[in-house]
């Protein structure tokens, strides 16, 4: 079954994409959690971090290095930006197609309350 993610990528599904190579592809939430909200996707369909291998690796770091790229573009690589993987239901990954969320725009704070 073809993800929306995979949908996006090949343009079938309009999307803001911010970025796009022969690894990754970044695009806008539709529903932004901050005041930048960007999906960073494998071009290839991951359903989840589990389902990574050893020849995924190139892509995975790909990922990270379009993150630094497009947190620069968006004027956020200097005063910080979070990056996140859900994995599963208990993990909170809501499409099974292995995604970054790139957040940011703002003080983010702690990301798990202090526990004692």
């Amino acid at each position: 079954m073809t993800s929306i993610f995979s949908r996006i990528i090949a343009r079938e599904i309009p999307a803001e994409i911010v970025y796009q190579d022969d690894l990754v592809t970044a695009f806008k939430d539709i529903h932004p959690q901050a005041p930048y909200h960007v999906l960073i996707v494998p071009n290839k369909e991951i359903p989840t971090v589990d389902d990574v291998t050893a020849d995924d690796e190139l892509m995975l770091g790909r990922m990270f290095s379009a993150a630094r790229s497009i947190a620069r573009d968006l004027g956020i690589g200097d005063k910080g930006y979070r990056l996140i993987v859900n994995c599963k239901d208990d993990g909170g990954q809501e499409v099974y197609h292995l995604h970054m969320h790139l957040v940011g725009g703002y003080a983010l704070g702690r990301m798990l309350p202090k526990r004692d």
